[in-house]
Parts: C-alpha cells; structure tokens; sequence
C-alpha cells in the first residue's frame, strides 16, 4: 500500500477554518454537523474519482480515502488515560473526552449509585413495613458510616462510600411527612429520632444539612393534610409526640449551635439556615410556650439581633426578623430578654435605614414590618418603654410620620403602643416636646408636603392616630403647658380639628350600623332554627362589633367628651354640629357607657395583672366622670 499516496490530501486554505461565537445557537450547531457529516462522507466514498477538468482549464482534485483497521491497543494513548475519550459522544454526534481520571470516575459513580438508590428506594405509598425498612436502612448507614470514620480517619477515600450512602438514607425520610400518624410514631420507638438528633453533631456539614432538612419537613403546619379532617386530626397527637421527642433531646440547643458554624457564603450554608429557623418557627406554632424554652436556653436572641443588622439584604435577614416578632409576641419574659441583649437599641438603629428611603421590594417590605410588630409587642411591658425614650425612639417615629414613606403607617402604630395606659404618660410629655403635634394632626387632617398629593389617611391609621390623641388626653397632666399646647390644636382655624372627629364619626357610626343589621340578621336566622344564643355568641358578636367601627367610636366619643370638658367653646361647637345631625350629647354618653361596661380588666398572665388592671381602673374613673359631666350639660 502507498502511505504517502493514501494520506495525500488537499492543502486546506489558509483562514477558511469555521470558528465557534462564544454561545453558539443550536441553529449554527446543526448546520455545522450537516457540514462535517457531508464532509466525512465525501472522504470515505472509495467510488469518488478525481474531477474531469473544468472549463477554465483548472482541475479539482478528489482524493480516495481507504479507513485504517482500528487498533484496539491505541485506546490506551487517550490523553490523560482517560479510556472514555474514544467513546463519549454528545447528541449532536460530536467527540469528547471525560477529562477525568479513572479515580474519579470510580467517585462520581458511587454518588450516582446511591442517588439512583436513594431515589428507588423511596415508598410511592408509605406503609409501616416500608416506614420500618427506611428507618432500618438509616440506621444501618449510620452505623456504617460512624464504623468507616472511626477506623480511617485520615482517608476519606475509605468511607466516601458510606457517607454517600447515609446522605440517601437521610433523604429517604422526607416522605414519611405524607403519613405523620402512621410514621412518628414509629420513628420515636425505634430510636431513629435521636439517631437523627446525634447527626446535628457530624462532622460534615452536608450531613448536617440533610437532617435539618428533614426536621424541617417534619415539623411543617401541612404535614399530612392531604388526607380528610378525621385523618389531620390524627396527625396532631403524633406531630406532638415528634415535637416533645425533639425537645427531649435538645434539639433546639444544637440547631442554635449549628447557626454559628454554618457559612452563609455557601449556598447549601445559607440553605441549611433557612431550614433552621424554619424548625423553630414550626415548634413555636405548634407550641408557643416553647418559646420561652428556646430563648432561655440558647443564643438565639443575640443571634437574631447580630443577623438582622446585616448590612446586605436576603431571605433569612427577613425570616430572622419574622422569627424575632413571633418570640416577642406572647411572652414577657422573652421581651426582657430583649432589652437585656439592648435589643431596642438595635431594632431603632436598623429601622432608621427607613427613614429616608422605601424598601427595595416586597421582601424588605416585609423585613420592616416585622421589625415594627416586635417593637410594638415589646412595647407592652414598661421596662422596654424606658428603653425605647432612652433611646429616642419617639424622635425617630415623629421623624419618620414627617417623611410619608411606608415606615410612616408603622410609626404611628408604635407610638399608639409606646403611649398607651398609664405606663405611656412620660413618652407623652416626650411626643409633644419633640414636636410631634404638627405631624400628628396633620395625618389627622390627610395634609401633605407640596411634594406629595393630600390624601385621606388609611383607616388603620386614622384608628392609631385616635389612639395617640385619646392617650395624649389621659395621661398630660391637667395643668401642664403640654396639654395646653393639645387643646389648641383643636381651637385653631375655627375647630377644623373638631370638625373632623366629628366628620369620622358619622363615617363610622355608617359603617357600624351595617355591621349591626347583618348580626340582626343572623341572630334573626338563629332563632328561628330553634338555636338558643348564648354568651359566647354574644361576645362573639361584640368582637365583631368592634372591628367593624365601635372601637373607632367609642375611642372618639372618650376624645369629644374630653375635649368638650376642657373648653366651653368647643363644648358649644360640639353640641351645634350634632344637633345639625338631630344629636346631642346623650349619644356621647350612651357609646361611653357601653364602653364603661365592657372593659375588661381580667388577665391570665400574672406579669400583666397589676399593668392591665392599673389601666382599667384608671379608665374607668375617667369615663364615669365624663358620663357625670355630659349628662349635667344635657
């Protein structure tokens, strides 16, 4: 054979070479593979002869091409003894190497083998014989894994194996979540919780990772609600009997724990965190008074307060802010711990941001809110409310109702909470001083900045507004400059300010009046199906009553009566503008007297009972001598 005459081939043009754009289109892919294929077939053809000459004298020249008998052996020069070279082909029908030694090949393919098996082995329909084989298995990876490591600490190549293995049998359990009566049970009894429990402490972080996952899944509110409502009733004595096995086994100490040593600059770090504090907030909906328990015995107060002054914005700075109000919710204790870690400090510093500017989107949105729920939770207990003026904080809620961004709403809600009750009398002084009866009464009035269009004030604002007049009257002393400087806000510019307590009023009396006439109704419809209405549907329909205006009337006709006590003018203003309605003053005193009646001073929680019963009595003296006055002037 003639080698040189069989690879004889043409001289490739120079620059001619086809290159690739930096992301070809599938479009650009196939047209070259038409290309190469033609190409291909062209050389292989023994039956193509050379060209006849063409017209211009010239000849093209066609070579034959005969294929070389393959040489198994030459296999072995695959460069990088990569020995899938040869074969790896793509869709489009093109060759390339694996790049990859056979060591790693042999480590790729274990992890593929036990994500296939983890993947086959899961129960399409969980039953208590595959419950007990899943829980078996992780057992036995557990137990396998802790052998490998104990032996070859220092090679991980030993028990790479068996870590695979143990990430797949931990997998493994996120279906038993479908089936909590039927697999919680079990997996208390056999001992695979605190198996699961002894794996917060493993030394990879990914296994870690993959337990907290599953408590997670576990512990969610929707766990087997797939089912009808006998079967989710079912679920809630296992998921308490899960919830208190992992409290048993101090679970809440070592998730703490595992915040610390997890990295949020790593994306499986940051998961594992997310799924962390959504432990904790599945245990506390579950059981609120676990709360207590969690910040009594760990850092996660501290951590929380630390997280929430990041200076970059992501999900779990906001689920950190969530977690945080709901700690504060219900538990006094909680809330001293806060001022303690000088929390209100840090809270005030990182909603200061919100001052001059909107949150970037709704999840920041979120971030903020949350932040002012659990400053108005905290702010029941009158240790924070010395914290929250030592602070300044009135200065920067006063600030933030001047700029009219979203923090304003929220700032006015917390003043109404910082000035409520008796324990609110100092912060009153401190509101007036720091000018904030402009502001105030200009939300009252919808007023804006020549930047900004006037607008009427959202009810939910125009209700704490009512709260923060209504506690600026009870508690500024009756003699002070302070309360002279109030009640001149009502004087001025012909008792507009009166004009407009009187003005919501008749929207809210509207508004009360529907609400009323579809409780008629119903009680009407209760009736004649022979049911009897009892004190609860009757209290029931008194809540119902209150949301729907007679909390809004009761707080204005407290305020009209105040105000009318303090000055004959406005007296004589008031009594004008109601009879132009066919009222008077008897209407006043009607709603205080069912407000009088209504207070409720009972308290479950020891820690509020002297606060709680202090503010009623104290109410309730000042609404029996408005009552007193008002019918002396009728």
């Amino acid at each position: 054979m003639d080698i040189d005459r069989l690879f004889k081939v043409p001289r490739v043009p120079a620059g001619s070479k086809r290159k690739l754009p930096d992301n070809p289109t599938p479009e650009m892919l196939k047209k070259m593979r038409l290309d190469e294929s033609t190409s291909s077939h062209t050389l292989s053809d023994p039956s193509i002869q050379e060209e006849p000459a063409r017209h211009d004298g010239s000849r093209s020249r066609r070579t034959t091409v005969e294929d070389a008998p393959e040489d198994e052996d030459n296999m072995s020069f695959a460069p990088g003894g990569d020995a899938d070279y040869y074969v790896e082909e793509d869709e489009e029908g093109r060759f390339y190497g694996g790049g990859l030694t056979s060591e790693q090949k042999d480590i790729l393919s274990v992890f593929e083998k036990a994500e296939l098996e983890g993947v086959s082995n899961q129960p399409e329909e969980v039953t208590i014989t595959g419950i007990r084989r899943t829980l078996l298995r992780l057992e036995r990876a557990v137990n396998k894994n802790q052998d490998q490591r104990s032996k070859y600490p220092d090679d991980p190549s030993k028990f790479i194996d068996s870590e695979a293995d143990l990430d797949s049998s931990i997998k493994s359990l996120l279906p038993l979540a479908q089936s909590p009566a039927l697999a919680y049970p079990e997996m208390v009894r056999s001992g695979i919780v605190s198996l699961l429990v002894g794996l917060l402490s493993h030394e990879n972080v990914d296994i870690v990772i993959d337990a907290v996952e599953v408590f997670h899944e576990l512990t969610d509110e929707d766990v087997g609600n797939e089912g009808d409502e006998s079967e989710q009733e079912d679920n809630q004595p296992s998921l308490k009997m899960l919830v208190g096995a992992l409290v048993e086994n101090s679970v809440p100490e070592l998730l703490v724990d595992n915040l610390s040593r997890l990295k949020e600059e790593e994306e499986s770090d940051r998961q594992g965190i997310f799924h962390i504090l959504g432990v904790f907030e599945n245990v506390i909906g579950f059981n609120p008074d676990l709360s207590v328990q969690l910040v009594s015995k760990t850092k996660i107060m501290s951590w929380l307060l630390e997280r929430i002054q990041s200076k970059t914005h992501d999900e779990n700075r906001s689920y950190a802010a969530e977690l945080l109000s709901i700690l504060l919710q219900n538990s006094v204790s909680n809330r001293q711990e806060l001022g303690k870690k000088d929390g209100v400090e840090v809270i005030l510093k990182v909603l200061s941001q919100f001052r001059y500017r909107e949150p970037i989107d709704a999840d920041e949105t979120e971030f903020m809110e949350n932040l002012f729920d659990a400053l108005c939770s905290a702010l029941a207990e009158p240790e924070i409310r010395s914290l929250f003026l030592a602070s300044e904080g009135v200065d920067l809620m006063v600030l933030m109702m001047k700029e009219k961004l979203q923090s304003r709403s929220r700032s006015i809600k917390t003043l109404d909470y910082a000035m409520s009750g008796p324990a609110g009398a100092e912060l009153c002084s401190n509101f007036v001083e720091a000018l904030g009866l402009k502001t105030l009464f200009s939300a009252l009035m919808g007023k804006a900045t020549k930047k900004q269009k006037a607008t009427a004030p959202a009810s939910e604002d125009i209700s704490h507004v009512l709260g923060i007049i209504s506690s600026l009257l009870s508690n500024l002393p009756s003699d002070s400059t302070d309360r002279m400087r109030l009640l001149a806000k009502f004087v001025e510019s012909d008792y507009a300010k009166v004009d407009k307590l009187l003005e919501t009023r008749e929207n809210t009396l509207n508004r009360l009046e529907s609400v009323d006439a579809e409780i008629e109704a119903e009680k009407k419809e209760l009736l004649s199906e022979g049911s009897v209405i009892g004190s609860e549907d009757e209290d029931l329909f008194y809540l119902r009553r209150l949301d729907g205006g007679l909390f809004t009337l009761q707080t204005l006709d407290y305020m009209l009566a105040w105000i009318a006590m303090e000055d004959d003018g406005i007296r004589a203003h008031i009594t004008q503008m109601l009879e132009r309605k066919n009222l008077s003053l008897k209407n006043i005193v009607e709603t205080l007297r069912s407000y009088h009646g209504n207070i409720n001073m009972d308290v479950s929680d020891e820690s509020q009972r002297n606060d709680k019963v202090q503010a009623g009595v104290t109410r309730r003296a000042i609404l029996e001598n408005l009552i007193a006055y008002l019918e002396g002037c009728s």
